[in-house]
Order: structure tokens, then sequence, then C-alpha cells
């Protein structure tokens, strides 16, 4: 803002005096030092002291009053603007710039201020006056022409757009930039030969630079005049055979023909072609299959197809993996997938994806030996791929190798996060806390199921093993039953889950319920099952309930299939419940 000197001298005054207050004292009334008349210019340099320490309460309420004092200052306006603008209020901030903008109207700041709030409230025929103005007293601010034209534009005003897309032009010369936006113009007034003129111009300025003749065949294409756009596409294929852009705007025109053979050979051509960039040919090929699809989804030209693009080396990992996700679409065997994954693993090791669906086929198959081998390798390449840890530690387990199971399990918790997936992460810390009670590490197990459960709470399986477990000891009874009453909730005729929550309650004493969840264990328990543990449970519970005989029945049942189990043996010739 523009000042004289006389002000700047009060705004001296008034620093003066404002550090004589202290930095932190809010002014209410100017010091007896200033004039009524200076009154103003302290008031609002307090208020900026303040806006600048962020008290923004104190310098709004200071802007208004200075508002009171001078009411026609831009200055406080636009600041004040601010502060409503930030209280959503729009209708007042918009008031309150244009404000600042009457009584300032040299001050480029406000005008263009003006016109972006007239532009964010879609009042572009205001916005567009207020940029007019700004640009006539700012004819060396190029970008404000650029503005004018898309307003013009956005208002269809094509005539004016024009005009101001010529002024640009005579500023900073034909450019490309702009002959495409004259043309697109011109095109949406419907007048095609000043387009194409456009277009023929700019290729006749560049003419060694066949992408410019290009856009004007595209531009003659677009106009109906097929022939002539023809010529010059075939024209710049002899000079540049390896052309893409040519061949992709043949192709378009092969579509519009629907001259299917023509369409497939010039794909195959540009999909060959060593300029097509690995982004085009993924897009040419995705629209490849959709036709495909639509088209009976026989997938033997497609497959064809990616072979020769996966022929030359190196290989191009984009469109292999496009081949994997086509076949997996197509759910070929796994046979012939395996391979092309392998093939990506030699080029980019570190191919995650590729690795983790090897691992997965691995895993249906149960093969524990590759799973091991292939999550060892990923561990040297993507070291915080918490999923190998997971799979490797898994597969050691299938092989009850605990050993190993639980340091590969111990590894992946280093590279946990707050973006890990909780199923994963919750799984591995209920398999932790199996292999440590299986350790005799019954402390460290329920710290594991504790952090099991703070990443999923429902995990069946460790709130289940977690209550078991406690009850073996007799210890947290209560939280023990909770926990195993989620499982049968969840899953009430698990014979497993039903057996936990029967022996529970036996180890509370609450031997007739017991009775009746384990009757429910007995009456869903598999056949495929050892349910010699379930048997026991149940003859423990009958006999505590008083029913001798039909307790030692269920112990004979149970020692079926543990026959050295020297409890059970003196249990049937006791015939009485003993604890071990």
């Amino acid at each position: 803002m523009k000042r004289t000197w006389i002000s700047a001298i009060i705004w001296m005054i008034g620093l003066t005096c404002l550090a004589q207050a202290g930095p932190d004292s809010p002014h209410t009334s100017p010091p007896s030092a200033l004039t009524s008349e200076n009154s103003y210019d302290y008031f609002f340099l307090e208020a900026m002291v303040q806006r600048q320490k962020g008290n923004d309460d104190s310098a709004f309420d200071l802007l208004r009053h200075c508002l009171q004092l001078k009411p026609d200052a831009p200055e406080t306006y636009y600041y004040l603007a601010q502060y409503y603008s930030a209280m959503k209020d729009q209708e007042r901030t918009l008031q309150y710039v244009k404000r600042a903008a009457e009584l300032s109207p040299d001050e480029p700041t406000f005008l263009e201020t003006l016109a972006q709030l007239y532009i964010g409230s879609r009042q572009y025929e205001k916005a567009t006056d207020a940029i007019e103005e700004l640009y006539a007293h700012h004819k060396d601010r190029d970008d404000l022409l650029d503005m004018l034209f898309r307003l013009y534009q956005e208002q269809k005003r094509y005539d004016e757009a024009i005009r101001t897309l010529d002024l640009m032009e005579s500023i900073g010369g034909k450019s490309e930039r702009l002959s495409y936006a004259k043309s697109e113009i011109y095109t949406a007034m419907g007048n095609s030969k000043a387009a194409i003129g456009e277009m023929e111009a700019l290729a006749k300025q560049y003419p060694n630079d066949l992408n410019y003749l290009g856009r004007y065949a595209d531009m003659l294409l677009m106009n109906d005049q097929e022939k002539r756009a023809v010529e010059i596409y075939d024209r710049i294929l002899k000079e540049e055979p390896n052309n893409v852009r040519a061949q992709a705007s043949m192709l378009t025109y092969y579509r519009v023909q629907q001259d299917t053979a023509a369409v497939e050979q010039m794909t195959e051509r540009i999909l060959l072609n060593k300029n097509t960039t690995a982004a085009q040919k993924t897009y040419l090929l995705r629209q490849m299959i959709s036709e495909n699809e639509d088209q009976g989804g026989d997938s033997t030209q497609v497959l064809a197809m990616l072979r020769k693009l996966m022929t030359p080396k190196p290989l191009d990992v984009d469109i292999a993996s496009l081949c994997v996700a086509y076949m997996d679409l197509k759910q070929m065997p796994r046979d012939s997938i395996k391979p092309v994954l392998r093939r990506i693993l030699d080029v980019q090791p570190d191919n995650a994806s590729a690795r983790l669906q090897l691992v997965s086929y691995a895993w249906t198959e149960k093969d524990m030996d590759r799973i091991i081998t292939l999550c060892k390798q990923a561990r040297q390449y993507n070291p915080d791929e918490m999923a190998f840890y997971y799979y490797q530690g898994m597969a050691y387990y299938q092989k009850d190798e605990k050993d190993e199971a639980l340091s590969a399990f111990q590894n992946g918790i280093g590279v946990i996060n707050e973006n890990s997936n909780p199923e994963i992460v919750s799984d591995f810390y209920s398999v932790m806390g199996d292999l440590l009670h299986q350790k005799g590490l019954a402390r460290e197990a329920f710290a594991a199921y504790d952090s099991c459960l703070v990443w999923k709470e429902d995990n069946i399986m460790c709130l289940n093993n977690y209550a078991y477990y406690l009850s073996e000891l007799g210890e947290k009874l209560t939280k023990a039953e909770e926990m195993s009453q989620k499982t049968i909730k969840a899953e009430p005729k698990n014979s497993t889950y039903l057996d936990t929550y029967a022996w529970i309650l036996f180890m509370q004493k609450r031997y007739a319920e017991a009775k009746i969840y384990i009757d429910q264990a007995l009456q869903n328990k598999v056949d495929s099952m050892d349910n010699s543990v379930i048997l026991e449970h149940a003859g423990d519970i009958y006999a505590q309930s008083g029913e001798t005989a039909q307790a030692v029945q269920l112990w004979q049942e149970a020692l079926q299939n543990r026959p050295e189990e020297k409890i059970l043996i003196r249990k049937i010739k006791l015939k009485k419940y003993i604890k071990e």
C-alpha cells in the first residue's frame, strides 16, 4: 500500500509506542502522543502486529475499529475479507474485496482477488470484467490473457476467445498450444475450414516435424476429409515407418471404417513397434482384451500376441504382468502361469506381487519347502514385506519345525507398522502365541495373544486357545469365559469351541452348565477328528455331576485313541475324576 512520508513517520511513532508498551500488550486506544487524525494508522499497524503474532481475534477487532475510523480504507476491507473468508462468510468476503477494489482500482491484488472470488462462485461474466480491467493497466502480464481466454471459452464467447489467442500469438509468436486452442475453438464454432487452417499453418511452420503434420491430418479426419487425412498418414509412415502417432491415427480410422482385418494388423504393428511406450502397449492390449471379450472371449489371439511381445529380451515386466492377469482372468492352469511369474522374477527379483502369487500357488499345493525357499529369497529383496515372514513361518509351522517358525514370526514383527494388514498381523501374533505355549513359555504366549487381539479383537482361533490355556492354569477364568463365549457365538456348532467353554465352566465348578455345553460338543464332534480330549472332558464333567457310569463309558472311548494315557486308565479304574 502506498503511503506518504508523513504516514511513514506516524507509523514509526506507533512502532516506538508499541515497543514501550511491550510485545504482548493489546492496545485499545492510541497513546496520547498521537492525534485523533492519525489514530487509524496506529490501530492498523497494531492490527498487523497482532495478525503477525497469530492473535487473529485481536486483529479482527482492531480492523473493524479501523473501519469505523476510516470507512474508505481499501486495505482494511481487504484484510477483513480474509477473516470473513476464514469464517466461511462468502457473501461478506466478496462484498469487502469488491469494496477494496473500488476504493483502490490501481491495486492489482484487490482486483485479481475479486476475479478469483467471482470464478469460485461461477460468476464468470463479472470475473471477466475484473480481469479485463486489470489487463488494461497491466499489459505486461501474459497470464491475464490466458485467464481471459479460459473465461471467454467457459462462456462460449468464441469470437473474443479467438481475438485473445490472436493477441497472445502477436506477443509470443505462433505455438503448438495456441494453435490447438484456436483449432478447438473454431471446431466448437462449427468453422471447420478455420480449424483445419490453423493446424495446416502449424504444420507448414514446422515442416520437419511430422507430428505437426499428423495433427493436421487428425483435424482433416475429424472434419470428414478422410481421403486427404489417409494420404498424409501414408506419407508420414513412408518417411517414418515407426511413427507411433500416425499408426494410432490410422488405427482409429480403421475402427471407424469397421475394417476388422486392418484393425488387427495395425494393432499388431503398433504393439511390435520399438517406439511404442510400455504405457501405450498396455493401454492397447487392454483395449484388445476388452474387444476380444465382447466378441466371445477367444483367448487364442490375445495369448499369441502376448507371447510375441514377451519374446524380445529383456522382458517387458508390465506386459508380462498383464499376461499373468489375463491368464488368471481366463482361469488358465497354474502350471502355465508359473513360468511367466518366474520370468518376471528373473528380470525383477524384487517384484513382490509376482513372488506372492507363486507363494500362494505353493500354499494351495501344500509345497512347504517351495514356500520357504521363495520367502527366504523375498526377504533379501523385500525385507519390509510382512507377508513373506508370515508364509515362511506358517510353512515351518506346518512342517513342525517350531523354532524356525517362531524365528520367522519374530523377525516379521519388526516390519509391522500402522499400514500393515490387521488380519495378517493378528494371525502373526496368534500363531506366535501357540508356538510359545508349546515351548512352555506361557507368559510370553499370553502377551502374544494380547497383541493379536489388539489388532483384531474377534480373532476366533486366538480367543479359543487363549481362553483354554488360561483355564488349564486355572487363571483369570472370568476373562477366559468371556473370550470363549465370543467363539461359540461366532461358531455355535464348533465342537472345539464348545468343549473349551464347557471346560472353563467346569473349572469354575459350574458342572450343570458345563454338562449342557459338553453335550453340544459331543453332538457336533467330527468323526474324522481325534475327539479323545472332548471325550475325556465329557467324562470329567459327568463324573463331577454324579453320573459315574456315563463318565466311565466316555473315558473308555477316549482311551481308544490314547491307550497309553495313564491318567485315563486311573480314572477308569477308580471311577472318579482325578485332577492332573
